[in-house]
């Protein structure tokens, strides 16, 4: 490796100190270092396209130090780059940043030395199409969430998976994840925990009014069409619940498979079924 990443949460200063740290370690065995500081933050509803990034197409690994918020935020930045993600969790462990500061410096002469297990992760492209155009697009690698702005109202949602209808959710909202997203918001709305490296789309209402509207796995070939009740006001369209856009009664928002996926450096000294067991507080 010659060329590194660093992708940083602004707001965090231990996360400012512990980059600071390890760029001048890296400078010292050689190696080039370009540093992204970035704020993580909830955009204005205007529905804006992914985040420019200065970290160069040339880099052979972004390390990400901040929590799964500003690898998500890292994720759609720099997923046309295609180098490995190593993920460092500056507080406990995290789901997406499986490295604890403690681990930081013996992972990384592991995967400066070649000796690292990468997994890669789909993701999913959510747009938003009003008019005949489309007004907005993103690319996820948790979710994309439909729900209310304003007071949790009943939203009526028709639902179409590879263009014949499947049904018509009355929700307060719905969730289209992916298996890596399955134990953020999904879980927390009753979906299932899948593999994050396993192949498929989940598709979770929220607080759905009829019990029968469960959750479901969908193949990841499968196209969701989802259109918005012509009479439906304060919508939004939220993708990894950082990026959002005010939806227009009559809107249709799609989802599939994005081309484009990412790669996670693995924890080197913990499985993710271990750390699903101490998140989750099992056993």
């Amino acid at each position: 490796m010659e060329k590194i990443g660093l992708v940083v949460k602004k707001a965090a200063q231990k996360a400012r100190l512990a980059a600071a740290d390890l760029e001048t370690w890296l400078r010292e065995r050689g190696l080039e270092v370009i540093v992204d500081e970035v704020e993580v933050t909830i955009n204005s509803g205007s529905c804006p396209t992914a985040p420019p990034s200065p970290i160069p197409s040339d880099v052979d690994l972004v390390v990400v130090l901040g929590g799964d918020g500003t690898l998500l935020y890292a994720a759609r930045a720099v997923r046309k780059i295609g180098a490995p993600l190593l993920g460092v969790n500056l507080g406990g462990l995290g789901f997406l940043t499986e490295i604890g500061l403690k681990d930081l410096y013996p992972t990384m002469e592991k995967v400066l030395a070649g000796d690292f297990r990468a997994e890669a992760r789909m993701l999913l492209e959510a747009s938003v199409q009003r008019s005949g155009q489309t007004v907005a697009q993103y690319t996820v690698l948790n979710d994309a969430v439909i729900n209310k702005s304003a007071l949790a109202r009943i939203l009526d949602l028709k639902v179409k998976i590879d263009g014949k209808d499947l049904t018509a959710y009355r929700a307060d909202g719905l969730i289209i994840s992916t298996p890596t997203g399955s134990t953020a918001y999904n879980l927390s709305a009753g979906g299932p925990i899948v593999y994050p490296a396993h192949e498929s789309i989940l598709l979770t209402p929220i607080c759905p009014f009829t019990l029968s509207n469960r959750p479901l796995i969908l193949p990841e070939t499968a196209k969701i069409e989802i259109e918005v009740d012509p009479k439906a006001s304060d919508l939004l369209l939220t993708a990894d619940g950082q990026a959002f856009c005010n939806l227009e009664p009559g809107d249709t928002i799609t989802a599939q498979r994005s081309s484009a996926r990412i790669s996670l450096i693995k924890n080197p000294y913990k499985d993710y079924f271990e750390i699903l067991k101490t998140k989750l507080g099992w056993g």
